[in-house]
């Protein structure tokens, strides 16, 4: 397995989820890598990764011996339609619906897509639409 790329200045590092069923997570996970255009960057038994993201089995040698917590992320889209794949992928790989395609009020041209995975993290798939400008601030208030 080739060792993933290290780029620094990234807010996000990596971040790794501890599964129940990693065969569950891989189904769902490859359909949803897939349709963003990420690959699966490497895979064994009882783990794969793509990008800065790292699924394991609880009894892999990269965990600690138990699950983790329901989280929440989310994924960038390149375009509208690519969220509204993801969730008909997503569901038929064993994802549940949490939010179906359509405008979320957090900024104009917001577009995004939430299913809950096999494990109950909270997977998000987004469009921003387009930047008005490249430095235009986006005012995210919750």
């Amino acid at each position: 397995m080739e060792a993933p790329k290290i780029v620094r200045g990234r807010l996000i590092d990596h971040f790794h989820l501890v599964v129940k069923d990693i065969e569950a997570s891989r189904r769902f996970y490859k359909a949803v890598f897939e349709v963003i255009g990420v690959p699966v960057g490497g895979e064994a038994e009882d783990h794969f990764w793509a990008d800065e993201i790292f699924v394991s089995s609880a009894i892999s040698k990269a965990a600690q011996g138990k699950v983790t917590g329901r989280t929440h992320f989310a994924l960038q889209a390149s375009e509208r339609k690519v969220v509204d794949r993801f969730y008909e992928v997503g569901l038929a790989a064993g994802g549940k619906d949490n939010g179906a395609p359509g405008e979320r009020p957090y900024h104009p041209g917001y577009y995004a897509a939430f299913l809950i995975d096999p494990d109950g993290n909270n997977v998000e798939v987004v469009h921003h639409g387009p930047a008005k400008r490249s430095a235009e601030k986006i005012d995210i208030t919750f």
